[in-house]
């Protein structure tokens, strides 16, 4: 089995939890912790590729940040414009194999790509 990366923040209780169900499973995880180590757009464009296109998903529209930028989460590049610029209104956790991605909202949904 090859190696999810998990987009994590430590200080989320979910993201702890996704990562605790994938290595309970012993599953390979190379964790990216996103605030540190942000994506920048292409790699953000390639990530909402993988989560089937669902770009509003990965958008935490009621930070005060978002708020603040009056932009439309319906529109793609707004919000990559937005997470670029503010890594931390992007949602997590975020499971990836390199094929597929999950948001794990509940935790238990990063489970979806063992399948």
């Amino acid at each position: 089995m090859s190696a999810i990366t998990l987009l994590h923040n430590p200080r989320c209780s979910k993201s702890r939890q996704a990562l605790a169900l994938l290595e309970a499973r012993g599953v390979p995880v190379e964790v990216r912790r996103y605030l540190e180590a942000p994506l920048d757009a292409d790699e953000l464009r390639a990530l909402i590729a993988r989560l089937d296109g669902d770009h509003s998903a990965l958008i935490r529209t009621k930070e005060p940040e978002w708020k603040a930028l009056d932009a439309d989460a319906s529109d793609v590049e707004q919000v990559i414009s937005a997470i670029v610029a503010h890594p931390r209104l992007m949602e997590r956790p975020i499971a990836d194999d390199g094929r597929r991605a999950v948001i794990g909202r509940p935790p238990e949904d990063v489970l979806r790509l063992l399948e």
